[in-house]
């Protein structure tokens, strides 16, 4: 039990601190400010030098594509349109329950504005018994319940991949059916390869929550990554033969990746050379880096003073090391946009960003989730519901469980001393 008489003590020198750090962030914003415009002046040559020395630096850090004062009004979102969102969760396995197993359970949302279409709420669960699947990943270190969240990874994105595939056969069979009924009327209907009307066509999106850039994988061994990414990307290549744009929507983003070409320009020294003027015995060696005046400010941070309400920021490629492994047509790039509530991260595979008409596209219609979910995608947030699973749902699927157990003939099946134990203790 929490002691809050206790805690509150704690709670004045947790405001002193806030207060303090808040002036502290001030001063950090108006150096990163500045920043900002010296590095525009310099912006072609900062480029080129952080492709030179980039694997010198001690930093992973964006490349901008537009100019860093770049402020570009999203477009309002068409009327018709198709949103595919999953999002997944899980239950973990535990040996203090009836069987070592896990659940992997992905939310799939389907939305569909000004069509007069049902939309698609739903959610797809798949249990994980087999040896391969509980104990495979520990020849590479890797315990189950971190090989878990990987196959999860993998599964929301080949829900995706077939929300999309599902979207296109829905579309050319009412296709046909609106071309059966001009007939009858004769009129004439021209329909595109995607299987709807190019006089009406409506755009779709997919989505998911969260970074498209699997960090995790940077320090996976190679088999296991081969056992992931693949996979990843071919749903990816799915949706971009769709031509479905595909997005990462990071809220509340920690990344500091377009702050730290700042670093470039804040640089003291005539080359960043970060291993040799700034790692252990280096000449400007200290506890913080000297192009780091404005850590740890985050990107939102900054981006938050210079953008307006439904306004993107400048273009940024990724320079992220695992991004090597992507291919050249799934490495990713990102903007900031600003929500209203919030700046956002959005995430798109090159193919999406080199495609003018995409981008847009995706952009208008993330704006609009935004705004019809008062502040975050309402897609997303209903994938989220879908998918997450309470402690109702854990009880009630591990009484199913146990019933099959004993209906199987097994005996001796219950939880351990200790979960029984914390469950019906009387403290």
């Amino acid at each position: 039990m929490l002691d809050l008489t206790k805690l509150a003590l704690q709670m004045q020198g947790i405001s002193d601190h806030l207060a303090k750090e808040a002036i502290a962030s001030q001063a950090r914003l108006g150096r990163a400010q500045r920043l900002v415009k010296d590095a525009s002046q310099n912006q072609n040559i900062l480029v080129q030098t952080g492709q030179e020395w980039r694997d010198r630096l001690g930093f992973t850090a964006a490349e901008p594509l537009e100019p860093l004062n770049t402020k570009v009004a999203i477009a309002t979102p068409p009327a018709q349109q198709t949103i595919l969102a999953t999002d997944g969760s899980q239950i973990s396995p535990s040996h203090h329950e009836i069987a070592y197993c896990y659940l992997i359970n992905i939310g799939r949302i389907v939305l569909h504005y000004g069509q007069g279409r049902q939309p698609l709420l739903d959610s797809l669960p798949e249990v994980f018994y087999q040896s391969h699947d509980l104990y495979g990943a520990r020849k590479w270190g890797l315990s189950t319940e971190e090989w878990m969240g990987h196959r999860r990874t993998v599964s929301e994105v080949q829900m995706l991949a077939e929300l999309g595939e599902a979207l296109r056969g829905e579309n050319a069979e009412l296709s046909m059916q609106n071309s059966q009924f001009a007939s009858s009327k004769g009129r004439e209907v021209v329909v595109d390869a995607q299987g709807s009307r190019s006089k009406a066509h409506c755009p779709a999106l997919a989505m998911v929550d969260g970074s498209l850039i699997y960090w995790f994988l940077d320090s996976l061994p190679g088999e296991a990554r081969d056992c992931i990414l693949p996979d990843i990307l071919e749903a990816w290549e799915q949706l971009q033969a769709l031509r479905i744009p595909f997005v990462g929507y990071v809220s509340a983003s920690r990344s500091t990746e377009s702050l730290n070409f700042l670093r470039l320009q804040s640089c003291t020294f005539d080359f960043p050379d970060c291993a040799t003027h700034c790692s252990k015995g280096g000449e400007g060696r200290t506890d913080v880096a000297p192009c780091q005046v404005f850590a740890p400010l985050r990107d939102v941070t900054l981006w938050s003073t210079m953008l307006e309400p439904g306004e993107r920021g400048p273009l940024w490629r990724s320079s992220a090391k695992i991004l090597a492994e992507y291919g050249p047509q799934q490495t990713i790039y990102f903007c900031y946009l600003h929500v209203g509530a919030e700046i956002a991260r959005v995430e798109f595979p090159a193919w999406v960003a080199e495609d003018r008409s995409l981008f847009d596209s995706a952009l208008s219609l993330v704006l609009g989730q935004v705004q019809k979910g008062y502040g975050y995608p309402v897609a997303l947030a209903e994938a989220h519901n879908q998918a997450v699973v309470r402690g109702g749902d854990r009880k009630r699927f591990f009484n199913l469980l146990e019933r099959q157990m004993v209906k199987a003939g097994l005996r001796n099946v219950g939880t351990s001393f200790k979960e029984a134990r914390k469950r019906g203790s009387i403290a």
